[in-house]
């Protein structure tokens, strides 16, 4: 199996890959915590891809980063890359979206998820970018998820985030999108082929 390390401290989310990643001969492992990597990058894939670069010249090691988060149109793609700066719990971030947005028409929004893979030289072998559209509530529905999920409202599935099951989430949400569309790329890469 082929080690591959995830550039983040989040438990969470190493478990959240691990599921995508379930039918690949690759074993997870967390970076360690003492590995600090500035999230500089103006984009999610820029900070994906700094992520997964430098956590894999530092280890010598295989590296996924994903970066993520929200960007609704009424508010020029706000809160974009400083999704989860926007407050400091998900309450407050939600409160504070949903202040900003007021009374607006335009609900418009959309959750993005970048991902990139470094091969142990840093090296950037693979990236992508997931997409989910959907447009902001005026008020929280459901009780699963995390962070915008009880306020970002799936049309095609008639649900919010936080009110779909974690199986219906995971196929089309902007990580699962992402995942979906890495994985043919992800198993040549696993069986050693060229991509």
């Amino acid at each position: 199996m082929k080690k591959l390390i995830v550039a983040t401290g989040n438990p969470g989310k190493l478990t959240e890959m691990q599921k995508y990643l379930t039918d690949l001969p690759w074993q997870l492992a967390l970076k360690p915590a003492e590995l600090d990597i500035d999230e500089t990058g103006t984009t999610f894939i820029a900070n994906a891809r700094l992520k997964a670069g430098e956590v894999a010249r530092a280890l010598g090691e295989w590296a996924i980063a994903d970066d993520s988060g929200l960007a609704v149109d009424a508010l020029d793609g706000a809160p974009g890359i400083y999704s989860a700066r926007y407050g400091k719990t998900d309450q407050e971030r939600i409160d504070r979206l949903l202040r900003e947005l007021g009374d607006t028409h335009n609900r418009q929004a959309k959750f993005i998820c970048a991902i990139a893979i470094a091969s142990p030289d840093g090296k950037i072998v693979l990236e992508t970018e997931g997409i989910c559209p959907g447009e902001i509530l005026t008020s929280s529905q459901g009780n699963g998820g995390f962070g915008y999920d009880p306020i970002f409202y799936v049309p095609s599935a008639q649900q919010t985030f936080a009110q779909m099951s974690p199986s219906t989430k995971g196929k089309i949400s902007h990580r699962g999108i992402a995942f979906a569309q890495l994985m043919p790329d992800l198993q040549k890469l696993s069986s050693g082929k060229s991509i």
